[in-house]
């Protein structure tokens, strides 16, 4: 299935990549492009090159396929958007929802969230995640960037495989973690015993957490970690390794009925803009039912 939009021009001089966008709104430049190089696109009736200009009178048709097997449908699902421009998309995810489409899971995810909002992102940077340069695991909240481009999404993933992204969480662990201040660096891979966890193993992928310990309230300690690297999990395994799981955390530690959730918050995200260069950084506060927990203890 799929659905053709048509249109007539009204003056001269547009490129018909440029013409679609203005157009066909919600549709990125770059999906256009790939629209019109898929035969996807004509003027007239025929084939036409995304730099051909258009006349008054020209009639253009755009035919756009329904998601392909597999790939994450659109879906309105609200999502908190802290700032875009024509690059990117930093948006602060609640806890509860998944990042992108897995077995099991096909909808409500981050990814069916980002085509509802901008349809064009579909295609970038890979079908199952439109735009999507890094994760969040379910129960973690906080920031994450999506790029609008394929420009941007090589950019930002270039500067994450390169670890000048940077990444700033607040966690909440049990015990008093020691020393205040310090690196914790451990191979992690699957945990031999449980296919599900992530753990600290010698075959593992080298990791790197640097944290600082922020207060101590009643028998607990909230912690500023910055990751290094991202391994699957790896704030939340590297401190379970040192005996000091985050509150909550069912698959490393235990749950916490008054919480409902594991205590942990991308709360600071920086990088270089794909565009500018510039360094963009980008808060959030805790979320409420981390605070109302905090300040019960």
């Amino acid at each position: 299935m799929s659905r053709t939009l048509r249109f007539t021009t009204d003056s001269a001089g547009y490129r018909l990549d440029r013409f679609l966008t203005e157009r066909c709104g919600g549709l990125s430049r770059s999906y256009i492009q790939r629209l019109i190089a898929e035969g996807r696109v004509t003027v007239d009736g025929a084939a036409a090159a995304a730099a051909s200009r258009l006349g008054p009178g020209r009639h253009v048709s755009v035919t756009i396929p329904d998601p392909a097997v597999g790939e994450p449908a659109a879906e309105e699902i609200a999502l908190n958007v802290v700032y875009q421009d024509s690059d990117i998309l930093v948006i602060d995810k609640a806890a509860g929802m998944t990042t992108h489409p897995a077995p099991g899971r096909r909808t409500g995810t981050l990814a069916n969230a980002v085509l509802g909002l901008h349809p064009g992102l579909r295609g970038i940077g890979g079908t199952l995640r439109p735009g999507i340069v890094h994760r969040l695991d379910k129960d973690t909240s906080g920031l994450m960037v999506v790029a609008k481009s394929h420009e941007a999404h090589a950019s930002l993933s270039s500067q994450l495989k390169a670890r000048r992204f940077e990444k700033v969480y607040q966690a909440l662990v049990h015990g008093n973690l020691s020393p205040d201040r310090a690196v914790i660096e451990g191979p992690i891979g699957r945990d031999p015993r449980n296919r599900k966890r992530m753990a600290v193993v010698a075959d593992g992928r080298a990791a790197v957490t640097g944290y600082s310990v922020l207060d101590r309230p009643g028998g607990y300690s909230l912690v500023e970690a910055r990751p290094v690297t991202g391994r699957t999990h790896q704030i939340r395994v590297h401190l379970a390794s040192v005996g000091h799981p985050l509150v909550g955390d069912t698959l490393y530690g235990r749950a916490e009925p008054d919480l409902g959730r594991h205590f942990l918050h991308a709360h600071r995200l920086g990088f270089e803009h794909p565009s500018t260069g510039e360094t963009v950084e980008f808060s959030s506060e805790m979320p409420f039912e981390l605070r109302a927990f905090l300040n019960r203890q």
